[in-house]
Parts: C-alpha cells; sequence; structure tokens
C-alpha cells in the first residue's frame, strides 16, 4: 500500500460527490461516495461506506456504517394540516417568505448517537433521538426506533435484540478500558493482541 492509499490523523478521506455541511469529521475517518452528511460529527477512525445519510447525529470513534445507511432521518411536522416543504422550505415557493427556522432548530435537536465500535448493517435506518451503545451491532435493513445496549446485537423492523455480542460483563471491562481512546501508537503496538487474542486475555493483559 502506498502512502496515498493510508488514511490519515489531519485530513478525511472524503469520495467523490459527497456533500457534507456544518459537520466535524476526526482523523483517520473516511466518507464513501454520494454520501450526505448534515450537522453531525464523525469520530475518529469511523467510516461509512457509500451512498449514506447522516443528519443530526454524534457518530464516536471506529464506527463501521455500510452502504446505504441512514442515521437521524429527519421530520416531517404530521401535527398539522400539511407536512410538505412548503410549510418550512418556503423560501423555495415564495420570494417574500422567509423558511421556517423554528422547525429546523428543532428538528436539529433531536440528536441521534452512535458510540465507538459499532456496526451499522448495510440499508439499516436510526431514527432521531436513538441512542446505539458502544460496541453494539445493527443488522443489514433493520429500523431502529429504539435505544440499544451496548454490545447488543438487534434486527428486524422494528429493530429487537437479537442476542450480546459480548457477556455483561466483558461488555463493562471493555467499556471501562476504553481502548479506542488509546493513542495511534499504542494501537499498532497492540494490534497483533487485538488480532489473536481472545477477549479475555486481552483484557487480562491491557486492563
Amino acid at each position: 500500500m502506498s502512502k496515498t492509499d493510508r488514511l490519515s490523523a489531519g485530513t478525511p478521506r472524503i469520495h467523490e460527490d459527497c456533500a457534507i455541511t456544518e459537520s466535524r469529521l476526526g482523523g483517520f475517518v473516511e466518507i464513501g461516495r454520494m454520501t450526505r452528511i448534515a450537522h453531525s460529527s464523525v469520530g475518529d477512525y469511523s467510516y461509512c461506506d457509500r451512498f449514506c445519510d447522516i443528519a443530526n447525529a454524534e457518530i464516536g470513534k471506529f464506527a463501521n456504517i455500510a452502504s446505504c445507511v441512514r442515521i437521524g432521518a429527519t421530520d416531517h411536522p404530521l401535527d398539522r394540516a400539511s407536512l410538505h416543504h412548503f410549510l418550512y422550505r418556503s423560501a423555495s415557493y415564495w420570494e417574500d417568505t422567509p423558511d421556517d427556522a423554528a422547525w429546523f432548530e428543532k428538528r436539529r435537536a433531536r440528536r441521534t448517537a452512535i458510540g465507538h465500535d459499532t456496526w451499522i448493517g448495510h440499508n439499516a435506518q436510526i431514527k432521531p433521538d436513538v441512542t446505539v451503545g458502544h460496541g453494539a451491532v445493527v443488522a443489514a435493513g433493520a429500523v431502529v426506533t429504539k435505544n440499544v445496549d451496548p454490545y447488543t446485537i438487534v434486527a428486524g423492523l422494528p429493530a429487537k435484540p437479537i442476542r450480546r455480542r459480548q457477556h455483561a460483563d466483558i461488555a463493562e471491562r471493555l467499556i471501562a478500558l476504553a481502548w479506542w481512546d488509546w493513542p495511534h501508537d499504542a494501537l499498532h503496538d497492540a494490534l497483533e493482541d487485538f488480532r489473536n487474542m481472545s477477549v479475555e486475555a486481552f483484557l487480562e493483559k491491557y486492563e
């Protein structure tokens, strides 16, 4: 692999035809082509594949986001006479009428949180005001409408727990270890242990 193929601590790799609006991208981040990110943050080492749509979200570190995922899908006003864009994107329809700034502010306040070391499968959706805990897995095609506990695998429509990815005591120890906060060099030094050790042995060595 050439140096140009490596990810950078200083500059995220953003593939072609992406739209990034008022968002913060961490180090070693990669954003797949045709992805839209708005009013969000993406933590160090996280990536998303192609055609993702992320809005009003806090993405942790080492998040693995597959293609065609939607996180924080924005709302329409369901309690009004109409739910159409003209109510709040009014400036697109009339020269003398501004957009509804209060509506956009309310919508952006409904934050979605994705924890560290998570995996969001292809074509999954995570709704606003939902937290996906550290180490959790969301299966392909799932629609997540409720919080997901750490180190839990969920699937379905709506998504429901399938099983734990790690036992509760192991999950607690991993969260306490917080390896996702280690410096880049420390991750490199521990790489062979990440690859080859059982999670129990890894914890015993690094706790």
